[in-house]
């Protein structure tokens, strides 16, 4: 639980002027660095001195390291969480005219690994509160051309998973956990990612375990699946030139692994971290006519991002830009409203909140690094 926070009033009412014109970035892999800064130069240096640069044992490291982590018995490394959600459904045997049920407000990724194995994604709303999929919508949805599912923990937010499980296992489908956006993310006391069939992360530079690359991992409990996915990483070869199907070349890079080693012991403090900020934007907001985002009574938030609701979202953005403030937009068009799926007939109120959602939402800046007078200041230009 984040710890409790007592918001100073006076400062509200008077902030203090070193916030009036103290510019703030949406997120500081700088100040990140510093904070490990021996580490990661230690860990980098040790990759050029071995010159083992792809799958060494930076890479076997880390998959271990991570596995345990998240509780899951394998960790297949790859280049990107992208490829994550590829090789999942793929070692999965999703396939030609196969349907995946993807919730339309999470980022293009999710839906688009579906459609380049020939899969048809069928767009679902999401939850009013949690942003995320919920098993009511999923049902609408099932087919029998349906084969999986894929739950986004959106934002660090955890999907309600069990009702879902219960859904696939009695529609015999695979459940596909996107937790690119959720590392550390609990449900019900137990991590995201290693709660389904698979789960895949990303390790994009500016996620809560960020690489200094592309990176992401697949997380199993399944080892014939593991197999697969291996298989599958490097061009299908069972040994050097021999190859028993065809693949990819999604192996995740020697140099990223030693990144990712230092990062991961250090994760669950930075998660931390961003809770307490999440909680005093919570208390130092609380007055506003903004709509706050809201831990679920079964999931542990780690807040990837600190997303609020107004009407009058753009204007807001561009004060603070005004301001010096940096702010972001997760996501300002729907999915399933893309330009790339209009040939699936989806139109404008098909789904409506996550409709609502797309022209409300905006990301404030939260990051472990975020000093009280950073966040002083954001607070005062939302006031």
């Amino acid at each position: 639980m984040s710890k409790p926070f007592a918001p100073d009033t006076n400062q509200i009412r008077n902030p203090k002027s070193e916030t009036q014109n103290l510019s703030v970035p949406f997120v500081d892999l700088k100040a990140q660095y510093q904070t490990i800064k021996p580490e990661i130069d230690a860990a980098i240096a040790s990759v050029f001195e071995n010159t083992n640069f792809i799958l060494g044992p930076q890479v076997e490291r880390f998959e271990k390291a991570f596995a345990e982590y998240i509780g899951s018995a394998f960790c297949v490394g790859v280049n990107s969480g992208t490829a994550a959600l590829q090789l999942a459904l793929m070692a999965c045997g999703i396939g030609a005219g196969d349907e995946v049920i993807v919730p339309s407000f999470t980022f293009f990724a999710t839906a688009e690994t579906v459609s380049v194995l020939g899969a048809v994604p069928v767009f679902v709303d999401v939850d009013p509160v949690s942003y995320t999929i919920t098993a009511a919508e999923i049902e609408k949805a099932i087919t029998p051309r349906t084969r999986a599912i894929i739950p986004v923990h959106l934002y660090g937010q955890a999907v309600d998973l069990d009702p879902i499980r219960a859904l696939a296992d009695k529609h015999k489908l695979h459940v596909i956990e996107d937790a690119a956006q959720a590392h550390g993310a609990e449900y019900k006391g137990r991590r995201v990612g290693g709660l389904g069939t698979a789960g895949c992360f990303s390790f994009y530079p500016s996620k809560n375990l960020g690489s200094y690359g592309e990176a992401g991992a697949v997380v199993t409990n399944d080892e014939d699946l593991a197999r697969q996915l291996r298989l599958l990483r490097q061009h299908g070869q069972t040994s050097k030139y021999a190859h028993a199907v065809v693949g990819y070349n999604f192996r995740l890079e020697e140099l990223q692994a030693a990144v990712l080693n230092v990062k991961l012991a250090h994760l669950d403090k930075w998660n931390n971290g961003r809770r307490e900020r999440a909680a005093r934007y919570n208390e130092l907001l609380s007055d506003t006519e903004l709509v706050l985002p809201r831990e679920m009574e079964y999931a542990r938030h780690v807040y990837h991002v600190y997303a609020v609701q107004c009407d009058n979202r753009n204007e807001l953005q561009n004060r603070l830009a005004a301001k010096g403030i940096q702010s972001g937009v997760h996501y300002p068009i729907p999915i399933h409203l893309q330009p790339a799926y209009t040939s699936l007939g989806c139109k404008a109120g098909d789904l409506p909140v996550t409709e609502r959602l797309s022209e409300r939402v905006l990301s404030l800046p939260l990051f472990a690094e975020l000093t009280d007078a950073q966040q002083q200041a954001v607070v005062n230009a939302i006031r």
